[in-house]
């Protein structure tokens, strides 16, 4: 990794984007880069980074986004954009954008300056097919076809707890499917550590395999 990276990372309610994103900050820090990790998601308020984002800053990260105690009152009445988000892709080193759920949290990325004069900037779809919305080829097609530009997807299919590793391989399979159609690659299949332990370093599409630590069940407001 020499070019600077530049990704966002988009998805359907529970489908895990934040934790993938947060997971592929940490990554590409331990490489010894300087990386922004930016908190774009103001359609689920009170389901954000800000209780773990003096976490994340401890171990090197750059973190853009509200503390919890700047953001009092608002609840899941709304939320709003941190003003210094909106010029994150002029900061120096890598960024990872960490945006809002849905076809409508999607355009939140419309709002950040600097979008058509970052030609680095990568659009990677989290999915979960154990969810309602993305749990066939047919729905994540449709989906898709309502986001905009999208250069990858990452199989992030789970469970919760009750996560093993077949519910992850069938979701590498569904994805598969819909790779195909659309043409877009599949950059990866990822899944809690010790699940993906037991995958191995590929999953049964031949997509390589990234552990995640799972830091988001502590960040509910």
């Amino acid at each position: 990794m020499s070019a600077r990276i530049v990704e966002a990372y988009v998805g359907e309610y529970a489908s895990g984007k934040s934790e993938v994103a947060v997971n592929r900050a940490l990554e590409i820090a331990r490489n010894g880069r300087k990386v922004n990790l930016v908190d774009l998601d103001i359609v689920e308020p009170c389901y954000t980074l800000r209780p773990i984002k003096k976490e994340l800053e401890e171990t090197g990260l750059n973190v853009i986004a509200w503390e919890t105690k700047d953001t009092v009152g608002l609840g899941e009445a709304g939320n709003i954009i941190k003003p210094e988000s909106r010029w994150a892709l002029y900061r120096e080193g890598d960024v990872i954008l960490d945006i809002g759920y849905g076809v409508e949290g999607a355009k939140t990325l419309n709002l950040l300056e600097g979008v058509d004069e970052t030609p680095e900037l990568q659009v990677y779809v989290v999915l979960n097919t154990k969810r309602p919305m993305t749990s066939t080829v047919q729905d994540i097609v449709n989906y898709i076809n309502e986001l905009g530009p999208v250069h990858g997807l990452i199989n992030n299919t789970h469970l919760g707890d009750e996560t093993t590793p077949e519910v992850v391989q069938e979701g590498a399979q569904v994805i598969g499917e819909v790779s195909k159609i659309l043409g877009i690659p599949v950059v990866a299949t990822t899944a809690e550590q010790e699940v993906a332990k037991k995958i191995g370093t590929v999953d049964c599409m031949g997509n390589s395999v990234r552990s995640l630590v799972r830091y988001m069940p502590r960040t509910f407001w």
